[in-house]
Order: C-alpha cells, then structure tokens, then sequence
C-alpha cells in the first residue's frame, strides 16, 4: 500500500479550533497558512506581538480540556473566523479587531482556578507553534490505531491536533524519520523531532472532557510520552488529501 496524504486540518487561533483542508500550498520555512495564526494570552502571559512565545503564556487544551471540542472554520477573504462548541452557540467574528466578542464567549469553558484568556497575539509571519521553528506536525494513523487497541477505547486522531494525517504506514515507523527527509505531494519536509505530549490528548475533541489518559497509556506501554513528529518545509509546493508520502534518503 502506498502511503498517503489521508487528511490535513489546520488550527487558526492556537488550542481554540480545528479546520479540515482538502489541499494547501506549503511554502519553505514557514508553517501551513493559517495555522495558529493567533494565540489566546492569558492574565499571566508574556506574549506579545514581536515574537515567537512558548505555550505556557496561552490558553489551551492542557489546561482548559474544554476548549478541545471547538471546531473552526476561516474565511481567508474577510479575515473572519467561526467557532463551534457543543456547549456554546456558534461565533462568527474577525480576530483582529473583535477580540472582546471572542473573550465573552469563550468565558464560559474556562475554570475559575485557571489564569483567564485576556488577549489574543498575532505575530507577524508566524505562526505560533509549540515549536520555536516554524513547524508542521505529521501523525500516523496506524499508531492512532494501535493506542485505540491497547486502551481498549476509541482514540480519535483529532486528540493530537495534528496538521498531516497519514496512512498507509507500519505503526511507529514515523519515530524512524528523524533526520530524514520526506516528500509529499509537490512539498518536502524535513523530519526535525519526535513531539512530547500534553494532558491536552487525555480530553475527548468531541466533548471536551477528559476521558482517557492517553499519556499514561504511552509511557507504559511504549516507555515515552511521543506521539506525530515535527517537521520544517524545505521546498514549497502544493499538497492534497490523497497525495503520496515517499521518505528520501
């Protein structure tokens, strides 16, 4: 079977959102086009609009398992971003200018003990991954499959919040990519680093609770907390649901 491009899902305000894509242009050294375009700063955080921030100083699904289940969907012309959550009426509405109308809504899902979303930051040219390169994060549904089996429960992919589904694969043999490079569609990508989980793959994307723990589950049975691996775009091109995954030597 020859591996595949089975889905691509971008994340426009980091932790708040998931938007499937049937095919995106990728471009050399940057992430996939608006993904986490913005960041939710909380009352604590450092972030700012100069630079790259760690996840520390945003809100997200390792803190707040509720913001899990929102879906997202943008409108690249007018700027404008609508949101989903089975526990709040849909919101439609332009990071950039009407902040304060996303903050209200969102109010809700956060715990009273958790530092409140205050802010939303947008730096530039970058989006702002977990990573301090700009990155893409690929995942092998056949390792999906394989946590699915030994926890005995349905583990969605969507827990991972990835950008690149693949199939077609041996379960784990993505963990063998480090290092190399790997070609898909018009694009190549190279393999950087395995990506450490958070408390945020315990919580069920479609309910935003947490119901399975998933970190547990890994470093018991596999001995580490990894699941996807980071990559950096090193030739621009298009890609599509569907396309071919080959790994170059």
């Amino acid at each position: 079977m020859t591996p595949r491009i089975a889905a691509l899902w971008r994340h426009p305000i980091k932790g708040h959102g998931r938007e499937a894509l049937e095919k995106v242009t990728l471009t050399k050294g940057q992430t996939m086009p608006w993904d986490r375009r913005w960041a939710v700063a909380h009352e604590m955080a450092q972030a700012n609009e100069t630079a790259w921030s760690p996840c520390a100083n945003f809100s997200r699904g390792a803190k707040v398992p509720a913001l899990m289940a929102i879906n997202a969907r943008c409108d690249e012309a007018s700027g404008r971003v609508t949101l989903t959550h089975p526990d709040r009426p849909d919101l439609t509405f332009d990071p950039e200018n009407e902040a304060d109308s996303f903050l209200t809504w969102v109010r809700p899902l956060m715990p009273a003990n958790r530092a409140q979303s205050t802010r939303i930051v947008r730096v530039e040219g970058r989006g702002m991954t977990d990573t301090d390169y700009p990155s893409l994060s690929l995942l092998n549904l056949a390792s999906n499959d394989v946590m699915t089996q030994t926890m005995q429960q349905e583990i969605s992919p969507l827990r991972w919040r990835g950008n690149i589904h693949m199939s077609g694969l041996e379960p784990w043999v993505e963990f063998d990519w480090i290092d190399k490079t790997v070609r898909l569609g018009e694009a190549e990508l190279a393999i950087r680093e395995p990506i450490v989980r958070c408390l945020a793959t315990t919580a069920n994307p479609d309910t935003g609770e947490r119901d399975s723990d998933t970190l547990a589950a890994l470093k018991t049975h596999f001995g580490h907390q990894n699941f996807g691996i980071y990559a950096e775009v090193t030739r621009s091109g298009k890609i599509a649901v569907g396309d071919p995954i080959e790994v170059l030597e």
